[in-house]
């Protein structure tokens, strides 16, 4: 079903094993893709914390604190939202990193029929990446939803890196 990069599934572990960090993830749009990704890891429940699909609104506001008026206003699905589920659910589960999405696996009216998500990287109460991806509106769902969970997970890797980078100057 999901055939992501192992060396993307490898490198991850390996930072969060070596740094002793930990993450969380929200997400909507990949419906579980991301947390099942991580599950995949090689001793996964020494850093990976666990997550939430809040795939309704009503789920957006309770658990991740989203604010109903803007979820509302468009459809839970702006950089604003990405950023606040990232954030909050580093708060629910107490981790160093929070990564959440949420978009359009379908085109939908909502959407103007094109598929696209916004995502986000909180690291230590601080958000590092947002970033908005297209993708052609004629990808089927389940690829939209891989391909989603894949791109992030490329991004994360960039975003850990400089995370070590940045410790190595500091030693």
């Amino acid at each position: 079903m999901m055939n992501l990069r192992n060396d993307l599934l490898e490198f991850t572990g390996n930072y969060f094993q070596t740094t002793k960090e930990t993450i969380a993830i929200a997400e909507s749009v990949t419906a579980g893709f991301l947390q099942f990704s991580f599950s995949q890891i090689k001793d996964a429940s020494t850093f990976f914390k666990g997550g939430i699909t809040a795939y309704t609104l009503e789920e957006k506001v309770r658990f991740l604190k989203v604010d109903r008026k803007e979820a509302e206003e468009n459809d839970c699905v702006s950089q604003n939202i990405a950023d606040t589920m990232a954030l909050n659910v580093t708060d629910l589960f107490h981790t160093d990193w929070g990564i959440a999405i949420t978009g359009y696996a379908t085109p939908v009216e909502e959407s103007e029929h094109r598929l696209f998500a916004y995502f986000s990287f909180v690291y230590k109460n601080k958000t590092v990446f947002s970033h908005k991806m297209n993708l052609n509106s004629r990808k089927e769902a389940i690829n939209a939803q891989m391909c989603y969970s894949e791109f992030i997970l490329e991004c994360l890797k960039v975003e850990m890196e400089k995370q070590l980078t940045m410790k190595e100057k500091e030693n």
